[in-house]
């Protein structure tokens, strides 16, 4: 099928334009003012803005996590994030300690494989780095396409792993080609602090904040650069919250030193005086909410092109899911639903309100993970011979967000009753409507797994 958008106010990261876009057999073919081509299907796009499909690097679907599953599977997940004009998400398979990376990747396939609307990647979480695991690396980069591997820096006898293991792992993924990505937090020091809270009484919302302090994450992103600075491989931090942890990354520029940084949209938007409230444990994620300070610092980073990428961390669960914890914390599984709202939310919250430029919108949602996970320019832009993944959108459109219309999974939004300004319309998915007249036109097993290349590029 083919088809041809009109009229559209095209964006993309270095670009701006008025200008028509001819799709066929899932690629873009042809940019261009009044185009003189027929399709099947032609789509009016005049006074619309025009994106490549939203790719969010970090999310967490279908994921065992204390004890429960995160509540967004693949296939309602993909579908959700395709509302919201993300076209493309980033999973993370978790190792499990004692066992193989092939076992883990074989049990997150058996949850993904033909349930995904939307197309979908996976980083490969390293628990358990031994010889057995090392050996296994170069198989994921050379025939799996999966070039990015995680560590943790907290979650202290789970998933968390030591420096010996982090240095041997960053040898082992320069060698191959990849990209290690990082929960940069103190896994001790918080382990610490959960254990003295506990012992005080001190068991609601807010101590879970309490526990994971500004430091614990400015002290282990800088420990992580340090080692990504000696073995010369490529770091990534996610879900980078504050000023402290920006500034370890500032401080790595003065010795030429490249690291790429994630922010998420709730640490843009929400600070950690939700924590107080009754259902505060609606935002208990880690790292937490921080402070009004470090939202001006985060945006000013972006500006900066300290930080690459805004992302969400989406791991939902229900309302009920949270009450494990109602009387302890740390049993709040820990975790946001925002994977429909990224896109519409960075609009209204960053480019209506002067914080960041349209192109500066599209380079941070779109194309620097394209980029930097191996993807470009297949995804992440609107050129002759990308895949056709683009986002129809009104810019004047207000609406409300509520539990009550989003599709997630999950019986409560975090942003219930914010006003949005800007409208995810229409989304093209590898060139088929996907997302039109807010009915979802793809079933499940659409989807397609996306193999990645080895280099990132510098963004």
């Amino acid at each position: 099928m083919s088809i041809l958008i009109r009229n559209g106010r095209i964006i993309t990261a270095d670009a701006d334009q008025v200008a028509d876009i001819y799709v066929t057999d899932e690629t873009i073919r042809a940019i261009g003012k009044d185009l003189d081509l027929k399709a099947d299907k032609e789509i009016d796009a005049s006074g619309k803005l025009i994106f490549p499909g939203g790719i969010d690097p970090h999310v967490h679907l279908d994921m065992p996590f204390m004890g429960t599953f995160s509540s967004d599977n693949y296939e309602t997940g993909t579908r959700s994030a395709l509302f919201g004009g993300t076209t493309m998400v980033i999973d993370f398979i978790l190792q499990k300690q004692g066992k193989s990376l092939q076992a883990a990747l074989d049990e997150w396939k058996g949850r993904s494989d033909g349930n995904c609307v939307g197309d979908y990647s996976f980083h490969m979480a390293v628990t358990d780095f031994n010889d057995s695991t090392k050996k296994e690396i170069k198989n994921f980069t050379d025939k799996e396409g999966i070039t990015s591997f995680k560590t943790f820096m907290a979650y202290k006898g789970a998933l968390m792993i030591d420096d010996r293991q982090m240095i041997g792992l960053m040898e082992e993924v320069k060698k191959c080609g990849g990209l290690i990505n990082v929960h940069a937090t103190n896994g001790d020091m918080i382990d610490y602090l959960i254990a003295k809270h506990r012992a005080e009484g001190k068991l609601s919302p807010l101590y879970h904040y309490l526990s994971q302090p500004e430091i614990t994450e400015a002290e282990a992103s800088e420990r992580f650069i340090a080692m990504s600075f000696y073995t010369g491989c490529p770091g990534y931090i996610v879900h980078l919250t504050c000023e402290g942890a920006l500034n370890a990354v500032r401080n790595a520029t003065k010795r030429n030193q490249k690291v790429f940084v994630e922010t998420c949209i709730q640490y843009l938007i929400t600070d950690a005086s939700l924590y107080e409230r009754e259902d505060g444990a609606k935002w208990v994620m880690s790292p937490p909410l921080r402070q009004k300070k470090d939202q001006e610092t985060l945006w000013a980073g972006i500006n900066q092109g300290l930080v690459q990428v805004v992302a969400t961390d989406h791991c939902p669960f229900k309302w009920e899911q949270k009450l494990m914890g109602k009387d302890d914390f740390s049993k709040i599984p820990n975790g946001h639903p925002a994977i429909e709202h990224r896109m519409e939310l960075l609009f209204s919250e960053g480019v209506n309100k002067g914080k960041i430029t349209l192109n500066k919108y599209v380079e941070v949602a779109c194309t620097n993970p394209a980029k930097i996970f191996g993807m470009f320019p297949r995804k992440g832009t609107i050129a002759a011979g990308s895949d056709a993944d683009i986002v129809i959108f009104d810019p004047n459109e207000k609406h409300k967000l509520s539990a009550k219309t989003h599709y997630m999974n999950v019986d409560y939004s975090a942003y219930e009753g914010w006003e949005v300004t800007g409208k995810v319309k229409t989304v093209l998915l590898r060139g088929k409507v996907a997302i039109e007249h807010n009915h979802c036109h793809v079933d499940k097993g659409f989807g397609k797994f996306v193999r990645r290349s080895k280099v990132a590029q510098i963004v």
